[in-house]
């Protein structure tokens, strides 16, 4: 058997697994993502312990849960403290994001 039809399948495979890792990274994990801005409806927020914070640090994570108001579906957001202050359920607005990242709250009143 020739070298080069295992040499081009491990090229092949090489290249599948750089794609994957690559796509993986963008879509899932949201690194070089583009920043969207979409409609959304506040539908929950929530405060979650740290569990093992250090003194210092925070001890609460701030999560806020959205719905686009076309329609899609739910997201849930880790926010900073002062945004779950200021946002409340049934809140719409635009909001700001990058891959899974939050970015900015623009409320429409």
């Amino acid at each position: 058997m020739p070298i080069w039809i295992p040499a081009l399948m491990l090229l092949l495979l090489a290249v599948a697994i750089a794609s994957f890792a690559r796509i993986y990274r963008q879509h899932m994990l949201g690194e070089s993502a583009k920043e969207r801005k979409i409609d959304v409806t506040v539908l929950d927020k929530q405060s979650v312990p740290v569990i093992g914070a250090q003194p210092g640090q925070d001890d609460q994570e701030y999560w806020i849960y959205v719905q686009p108001t076309r329609g899609g579906p739910k997201r849930e957001f880790m926010v900073g403290i002062h945004y779950y202050h200021a946002l409340n359920p049934g809140d719409s607005g635009t909001l700001t994001y990058q891959g899974l990242k939050f970015l900015h709250f623009a409320l429409q009143r």
